[in-house]
């Protein structure tokens, strides 16, 4: 399974919730970027935290992380992958999907080719894992996924990128109302444009749609973990959709409550990235 990092105490006790400490946390994604930094504020907590990723050792941002750890390696996208890490892994009371890539451009610049991986790693990759661990997370467990911003509120010119995360927030939503009545939760994170390794993930089909994103990634005082810390913050409260920054939780009521002069607004700005080609 990897190595193990600094062990700190196995002490366990209940709040009154009914969920213990040190808990055990499987995230995925979790070699860089969010994954990571929700991977610190874990092990910060005294948690137990299995690091999974597609590389095939710990890299080492990882292998300097304080606290009692593994890593293994899992392809999100992988049946076999997945059912290997569940006969591995006997109890899990946290399962954080945060793996995922980013994919920009209009309807028309988009193959199916990369429709298909952003659905298989954004969609499907959080599907496989809570359907790997869901049943087997006790009372007083949690289930986290990293969506978006751009699941909750849809720009142009972002269509696979904005499906995928929508779905990941109605997907999320549905086993909240499944699973709250055993005790266990499932908490969305919807940010804005932080960060994060995610440029690295473009598909590299539109070149100005790409190096819109990176401006955005790159111009942001928001960092990963500054999103981290914010969202751990709601996945303790339980909350469903998170929005751990002003813009994202904006954008999101302005959508619900002003809805006309919203959509008017995302039309406009449809118009003006199409005169930019």
């Amino acid at each position: 399974m990897g190595t193990w990092g600094p062990t700190t105490t196995t002490t366990r006790w209940a709040w009154p919730d009914e969920h213990f400490y040190p808990r055990r946390v499987l995230v995925t994604g979790a070699a860089s970027g969010l994954g990571l930094a929700i991977s610190r504020e874990f092990l910060a907590l005294g948690d137990e935290v299995i690091l999974t990723d597609i590389h095939a050792q710990a890299p080492p941002e990882v292998a300097e992380l304080a606290g009692r750890w593994t890593y293994r390696r899992l392809d999100v996208t992988s049946d076999a992958d997945w059912l290997a890490t569940a006969a591995e892994i006997d109890s899990l009371d946290v399962l954080v999907n945060n793996a995922g890539i980013a994919v920009g451009g209009p309807i028309g610049t988009t193959s199916m080719q990369a429709w298909q991986r952003i659905v298989d790693i954004n969609l499907l990759g959080v599907v496989r894992g809570c359907r790997t661990f869901a049943d087997r997370i006790p009372r007083g467990g949690r289930i986290v996924i990293t969506a978006s911003a751009a699941g909750l509120v849809h720009a142009p010119q972002m269509s696979a990128y904005n499906a995928t995360k929508a779905a990941a927030v109605a997907l999320g939503e549905t086993l909240d109302a499944e699973l709250r009545h055993r005790g266990v939760s499932t908490s969305v994170i919807c940010p804005q444009f932080f960060q994060s390794g995610l440029a690295d993930s473009l598909s590299g089909e539109d070149a100005k749609s790409d190096e819109m994103a990176r401006k955005l990634l790159a111009r942001t005082h928001l960092t990963s973990e500054i999103i981290a810390r914010r969202s751990m913050k709601g996945i303790e409260a339980r909350r469903t959709v998170i929005t751990p920054d002003a813009f994202a939780t904006f954008a999101w009521y302005s959508k619900r409550f002003t809805r006309i002069p919203f959509m008017a607004s995302t039309r406009l700005i449809g118009r003006f990235a199409a005169r930019g080609r």
